[in-house]
This record gives structure tokens, sequence and C-alpha cells, in this order.
């Protein structure tokens, strides 16, 4: 057994350049990029009920998600939750390079700069208090693959971190199934022999079985010990039925899905700066895809068709995997993080095979010799200016995505301030209306009058499907309204029963009301506050 010492200088001595730039540049990165939600204290329309809540979603099947997030108590604290989930995304990059096999700082760099900074991130950063947990899901997908890759016996440990991971949050499931895709094609156009690649690729098979079945099996236990049920929300109850549907109408829905997200989701690209730095980087990747089969002649072998064919059929569905379970479901842009895999994979691949190669052997091998006669080669010149506008394209789109969040956060901001200012407007109106007294019971909708108020988020072009972070407001319900006026107005709202809401909204008295902020749109009638605001 090692001391603390020894064990530090262990760690010093084993823990790879790449693998602490990685986590480092997601550390920086993100505090640059986030910095405005993790230091503020901004609340979307969820987090108003989740200023403490203790993550007990065993009923939605993340039975890992309560210690997930217990490290950081279970208080909506914004700094502490922000710095935990990328220390968990850092550790989550560093497995990633070791899996894309980037070597190199520059690309390592750039990975991890799309990572932390695609719009996905902030979209889970508006659900803040349980940004960590996610981001340790995340973490442990990353750390699937890489131990599956790296060990013989790897699949195990990746196929626990997978089980983990779902027990969290279950969509960062197609990250592994994307990611191993990924692997098993590296794997079939490497150099080993066929025994050896069929071996390699079922250990992803491997990995994804143990995953999946063990995640399955603690669920069921758990909802047993715990006497509960699967919930009916985003359809997870059907997830062992597979949903409802035939597995022909899931498959159009989730290519239908996929090719609109990705071509009009105004999340990859949204402008034609960011489209143009996404093709370039689509397109150096396409072409030194067809240079590798020329080259290595793959397009001779009866497999490489099938090949190319399957992956086309398993790609979109690994995207939007969610959608066999639940062809219902409503996908928030932080249940598409896995997009961001786009640009990383392409980019990876560039690093691992593209760049400056005297031999397309599948080696990263660096230019050594720069004599004049080396560097006025053409091949040698057109890599060099290829390897330049790579880097460029890259580093716009981690500009872009990082404007785009800080876009999204700035609405965010704007949303709370609104609120704010709303809800103090509407506090001192019931305290002004006669017979109100602290504490009574009041009946309203909730639902905002738009015509009584102007219209004043300017970001719908970018934040589109950024559900959370768009819009004017945070207040939808009159749950809202009294978890926002209780935790930032210190004001108290006992709302009536739905069932008494019911009958209360039918009558004249409430009906005759003006709308809010307009006078006569508050009266106490039988002890009750009659609050209109629709």
């Amino acid at each position: 057994m090692k001391t603390p010492a020894e064990m530090w200088s262990y760690l010093r001595a084993n823990i790879r350049k790449e693998w602490k730039t990685a986590f480092w540049t997601v550390f920086i990165l993100g505090l640059l990029i986030h910095f405005p939600v993790m230091a503020g204290d901004y609340p979307n329309h969820d987090g108003l009920a989740s200023m403490y809540f203790d993550q007990n979603m065993i009923t939605s099947g993340r039975w890992f998600l309560m210690a997930a997030c217990g490290i950081s108590s279970y208080f909506a604290l914004p700094w502490v939750i922000g710095l935990l989930s990328l220390f968990f995304l850092g550790i989550g990059a560093a497995a990633m390079v070791e899996f894309l096999d980037v070597r190199n700082e520059p690309g390592v760099m750039l990975l991890s700069g799309l990572l932390v900074s695609f719009p996905a991130l902030s979209s889970t950063y508006a659900y803040i208090f349980t940004a960590d947990g996610y981001m340790l899901a995340l973490c442990l997908v990353f750390l699937a693959v890489m131990f599956t890759k790296r060990g013989e016996w790897g699949f195990i440990p990746g196929g626990i971190c997978l089980a983990f991971s779902m027990g969290t949050y279950q969509s960062y499931l197609s990250f592994a199934m994307l990611l191993s895709i990924y692997g098993c094609l590296m794997i079939l156009f490497g150099e080993a022999s066929v025994e050896r690649k069929c071996r390699n690729i079922l250990h992803y098979l491997y990995m994804g079985l143990i995953g999946v079945g063990l995640y399955y099996v603690v669920l069921q236990v758990l909802l047993r010990v715990q006497g509960k049920e699967l919930d009916t929300y985003q359809g997870i109850d059907g997830m062992a039925s597979g949903g409802g549907g035939s597995l022909m109408e899931k498959f159009v829905h989730i290519y239908q899905d996929f090719l609109a997200f990705t071509g009009k989701g105004n999340v990859l690209y949204n402008n034609m700066i960011s489209f143009a730095a996404l093709g370039l980087i689509g397109a150096a990747a396409f072409v030194l895809s067809v240079r590798l089969v020329i080259r290595r002649k793959y397009y001779k072998k009866w497999y490489f068709y099938p090949i190319c064919l399957s992956v086309i059929v398993m790609v979109p569905a690994a995207f939007n995997v969610i959608l066999l379970i639940s062809p219902e479901v409503t996908y928030h842009l932080l249940m598409r993080y896995q997009w961001c895999l786009f640009p990383i994979l392409m980019l990876g691949f560039l690093l691992r095979y593209g760049f400056l190669q005297t031999e397309l052997s599948g080696q990263f091998s660096p230019l050594h010799r720069r004599d004049a006669k080396v560097l006025k080669k053409p091949s040698v010149i057109c890599n060099i200016i290829l390897q330049w506008a790579v880097l460029l394209a890259a580093m716009v789109l981690i500009l872009h995505y990082g404007v785009t969040d800080n876009i999204a956060y700035s609405n965010l901001q704007k949303k709370y301030e609104k609120s704010y200012a709303y809800c103090l407007r509407l506090a001192d109106r019931m305290e002004q209306t006669e017979g109100y007294y602290t504490g009574m019971p009041v009946a309203m909708i909730g639902v905002q009058n738009k015509e009584n108020l102007p219209e004043t988020d300017i970001t719908g072009g970018v934040t589109s499907n950024m559900i959370g972070m768009t819009g004017d407001y945070l207040i939808y319900t009159d749950n809202n309204y009294q978890a926002f006026m209780k935790h930032y107005l210190g004001v108290t709202i006992n709302l009536v029963t739905d069932e008494e809401m019911e009958r209360i909204y039918a009558t004249k008295e409430y009906q005759a009301l003006n709308s809010f902020p307009q006078e006569g749109s508050m009266k106490v009638v039988d002890g009750i506050l009659y609050i209109k605001t629709e």
C-alpha cells in the first residue's frame, strides 16, 4: 500500500501530458464561457421547484442520480455545482482524447474546447441543480469506451461505468453507442489480424450488454425495494416494452428528427460563419476518408460496402436511441449533447490519420525533415494549408459555441430580472387588495397575459431550441409564482387545490376580473384572493 506522498508521485509520473491538457482546457475554458451562470443565481422554470431537491429520481430510471448529486449537497449552489461539473467533464475529456488516440496538444485543446463549449452544456447549466450529476454520467461514458478499447478485459469496468452512467442520466447512452461505432470502424480499417479485429469489436458489444443489463437489474431491484413503479413522464415506463408503435415507424421518426435537428436545429450552426467552419472540417474529413479508402484499396474488399451501409443506418439511430424507447419524448437540448460528436469525431479522425504523414499507417507522424526540398512538395504545402484551415475552423466553432452560450445566459438573466420585477409588482398589488392578509388562500392560473406585456426576447433565432433559456419570463404556472415569490421575494402564496381552482375558474366573479397588471385584476371572494394573470 502506498503512502499519500507516494501515491501523489505515482500519479504525477503516470498521468500523460495530453490528459492534463484536456482536463485544464475544459476547466479553464469552461470557467471563461460558463462563468455567468455559475456565478449568478438565475433559475429556469424547473429550477424554481428545485432549490432543494434530493434527486431521488428512481421512478425516472435514474437510480444513481441521488448519489451523483449528493457530493455537492441537494441545494442549488451554482458555483459549487459548476466547478464539480467541470471537474467531471475534464476527466471525461482526458478519457475522450485517450480513446481517440490524439497526442498533439493543439489537437487535444481543440477537441476539449468543442466538448466544453457546445450549447447543449449551457442548456444543461440552465438546470444547474442537476448539472454535476449529469457531467459525472458523461464522464463515466467516456471512461467506459476508453476502458473497453485499452484493456483485454476492459469491457467489464467499461460495462460497469456505462450502467452507472445510465443510472444517472439515460440520454448519454447515445455517446456510448456513437463512440463504440467509431471505435469499431477504426478497428476494421486498422492493421490487426481478422481474429483480433473480431475480438476487439465484440468487446464493445460486451460492454454494452453488461452496462444495459446491469442498469436494468439494479433498477428493478431498487424499484421493488422502494415499492415504486416507473413514471409515465417522457415515456420512461415503456423502457422494458420498447414503447408504442412499430419498429418501422420508430425508425422513420428517428431519421426525420435526426435530419431536422442536424440541418435546422440552430445548434450545430446558426449562421454562415459557423456553417462554413463545420463544413470545412467535414469536407477535410471526407477527403481524407476517400484518400484512405483509395490508398489502402478498401473499395476492393467485399465487406467495405456492407459496413458503409450499416454505418449509414446505425448512426442516426444511435444519435436518437431514446426515440426507440419513447417516440413521443420531448427532446430538450440537454438530451442532444451527443451532437457535439459531429465536429469532435471528424476533427479527431483528421488528427489521428490526416496531418503531415509520410505513410498513412494510422499513426500520427509529424514532419521532422524541414529542408527546402521537402517543404516545396505540393502535397506537403497542401497539407500545411489544410492544417491551418482546419485549426482555424475548429477555433471559429469553439468561439461561435461560446458566444451562443453567453447569448443564452444573457437572456436567462434577463428572464430572471423581468420575472423579479413582475412578481414584485404582483406582490405589491396583492398586499393593497382589500381584505388581503398574509397566508390567505390564493386562486390563480399562472399563465401570463402576453398582450399586456412587451416582447423583449431578441434571442429567439439563437436560443429557439434551448428549452429553459428562451422567452421573456420564468413564470408559466401558479406553482412557478409560488416558488419564485417564496425564494426570491419572501412572499407567501397558499394556493388552493386544483379541484377548487377548476370550480373558481368557472365563476362569474373570476371571469369578470381584468388581467394583471390592469386595475381590477384581484379580488377577495369568500376569504380567497382571486388573481387573474391570464
